[in-house]
């Protein structure tokens, strides 16, 4: 059988498919951080729990209201990006005039005070979310048997990044959103309702991160810290993308994920620091990002 350093061809190809899987979680997770900082200019540190919100919104509809995966693929995010707006309203928008450390220090006690309340309310302990029976199952590749829903979440992933992708960088809406953060004073002189334009960008943003949970729930256990062990690397891969370029982080995320994958077979001990060494070097060759801005 063929290998490459020593490790058969079939298992490099079955942990790149793995590590595609987590690179589709990045990149979802990423491109609602991208949003909100490149439109916004706020470093979102509570991404991860409005992720945690998406995955807790799909499990507890499912067990109190009997709402099932596709209708959670709506319901949740937008009942999390509503909450999304409430914070923006409430909280966010006092600090737009003021250093960016202010915007991360409230997002960061945010993410403290969700995280709180789910675990009062529900526990440290995790809960296991269905496997919708439309996508049970597997198929074989080959080298590998791939289940079914990590196939999906990967389809799933890469039409909702080139989707928002699209809108933002390739519609009037997009082109109206970038003008609020270059001159808002301006395109406010024009008729355009600034703060709800900002509201509804930072609603949009959690949303992301809110469907990237429900794509989550059946494939970890639900709980309230889930967000805890993919927000720090989702910020590496955001800068490594380029802090606000939306296609930086999309091509970043996938791309990271893969590597993630390729490092724990060739050098496991590697594996959970090789994200950060990237991002180190990429600090160091171009500090904007690899698809940033200087």
């Amino acid at each position: 059988m063929t290998q490459v350093f020593g490790v058969p061809v079939a298992v490099i190809l079955g942990q790149l498919m793995l590590g595609l899987v987590n690179g589709a979680f990045y990149a979802l997770l990423s491109l609602g951080l991208a949003v909100i900082f490149g439109l916004m200019g706020v470093v979102n540190f509570a991404h991860g729990a409005f992720y945690t919100l998406g995955a807790f919104a799909a499990l507890l509809g499912l067990k109190w209201f009997g709402v099932n995966y596709w209708a959670a693929l709506v319901l949740a995010p937008l009942t999390v990006g509503a909450l999304g707006i409430v914070s923006e309203r409430l909280l966010l928008r006092h600090v737009y005039k003021l250093e960016p450390l202010y915007g991360l220090l409230l997002t960061f006690g945010l993410a403290l005070v969700v995280e709180g309340t789910l675990r009062e309310g529900f526990g440290a302990t995790g809960e296991s979310y269905p496997v919708p029976r439309a996508l049970q199952g597997a198929v074989n590749l080959g080298f590998m048997i791939l289940p079914i829903y990590r196939a999906w979440v990967i389809l799933a992933s890469l039409v909702i990044c080139g989707t928002t992708w699209f809108l933002i960088e390739r519609t009037r809406l997009g082109a109206t959103l970038r003008s609020a953060t270059e001159n808002a004073p301006l395109l406010q002189a024009f008729g355009v309702n600034v703060p709800l334009l900002m509201a509804a960008t930072y609603g949009g943003g959690v949303a992301l991160a809110a469907l990237a949970g429900v794509l989550a729930a059946p494939v970890v256990l639900v709980t309230p810290l889930m967000g805890n062990s993919l927000v720090t690397v989702v910020f590496a891969v955001v800068v490594i993308g380029g802090m606000g370029s939306i296609l930086g982080s999309v091509v970043s995320g996938l791309a990271l994920g893969i590597i993630e994958g390729f490092t724990k077979v060739v050098y496991p001990e590697a594996s959970n620091v090789i994200v950060f060494v990237i991002m180190a070097v990429v600090l160091i060759v171009r500090p904007a990002g690899l698809f940033g801005k200087e």
